[in-house]
Parts: C-alpha cells; structure tokens; sequence
C-alpha cells in the first residue's frame, strides 16, 4: 500500500516563496508537522521489515522522512528516490507569490502548477514520477511511505487516479495530513491537531 506525506512547512512556504529544486529548511512548525505524521503512523506500524520510507532527495523531504520514520518506529528505514523529487520551475524558483501575480496578473488567485515556460514539463515529471508509481502500485509484500513535494505530490496522486494536469493543478497540497493510495482510490487521512502556540495563533 502506498502512503503519501508532503514536507512539513518551510521558511520558503511561511514566505509565500515557491521553492522548486532550491531547498528550505523547516521551521518549527514543520518540524511540530513530520513528528504528528510518524506519531500517525506509529501506532499502524505491525511489522516494520515491511515498511520503507521512501524520499525525495531534498532536504526539506529527507528531514521530515528521518522524523517520521523515527517517530513511526521505522528508524534506518528511509531510502532517498530521486524519482520523488519536487518538480522544477525554472526561473520561477525563489519567487515569492506577489512577484509571480506581477508577471503573470492573469494567474492572481489561482495555482502556479506547471504553469513556468521554463520549468518541468507534464510529460517529463509524469514519466519519472509514474515510474516510481509502476515500481509500488501493485506490491502485497512492501508497504511505502512517501515523503515528496506540493508539486510532484499532484502529478502522482493524478496519475494514479488517471487525471490530466488541469485536475492535478486544483488538487490540495497539505502538509498535516496523510493519503492513501489503495484499490484505484485515494483517502485523505487526518493527523491529530497540533496545539495552537504551535499552530502560530
């Protein structure tokens, strides 16, 4: 079965700031966000030589897979797969959302998804990421925790339910919560709340 979780929050996401290839490190709120996630998982953990985190190469995706996997009791079970890295968006990487409605008006209010001339196309990131997918789809003997991105997290969960980039691009990206990839459907699966002094209000 397959378990999808985004990166906790980044300097880059507190900014408004699309982050791409350039990495970000986690504020205390994702820090507070990948311990919620592995403590989810914890107790559904029966038989960890089944289990592997598999990760994005990033380290925004790395540290919260070593937080999850800790906190899960999967410690020593997280396997980097470039495959799962966030998407590229060219130029557009480091631009906060502000700047970005600026050039683009027309955009204002709506996802930035695949939207960057120079960035990663639909065809490239479906065949890499859709790789990953064929490896894990049909395993009885594995189950896979996957830590990845906003932008690749849309482009697999579409492919799996057999959407095009214009569904992909209204697709929620949270970083509080877990999907579950199972039988041709998709579950959303809430963590506990964390406290609001966490929560900054």
């Amino acid at each position: 079965m397959i378990y999808l979780v985004r990166h906790g929050q980044t300097v880059f996401n507190r900014e408004s700031r699309l982050q791409g290839r350039i990495d970000s490190p986690l504020t205390e709120l994702g820090l507070a966000q990948a311990a919620q996630v592995g403590a989810w998982f914890a107790p559904r953990i029966d038989d960890p030589a089944r289990w592997t985190v598999s990760a994005s190469p990033l380290g925004r995706a790395r540290k919260t897979a070593q937080i999850v996997a800790l906190a899960a009791g999967l410690e020593g079970r997280v396997v980097p797969d470039e495959r799962l890295i966030e998407l590229s968006i060219g130029s557009w990487e480091g631009k906060t959302r502000p700047e970005l409605e600026t050039l683009r008006p027309d955009l204002a209010g709506q996802p930035f998804f695949m939207h960057c001339p120079d960035g990663e196309t639909w065809r490239v990131a479906s065949a890499r990421i859709g790789a990953w997918l064929d490896d894990w789809a049909d395993r009885n003997d594995q189950d896979v925790i996957a830590v990845s991105h906003a932008g690749a997290g849309k482009v697999l969960r579409a492919l799996y339910l057999g959407l095009g980039i214009e569904a992909a691009r209204q697709l929620e990206t949270p970083q509080d919560a877990v999907y579950r990839l199972h039988g041709g459907r998709i579950e959303r699966l809430e963590c506990a709340p964390l406290p609001s002094a966490v929560r900054g209000v």
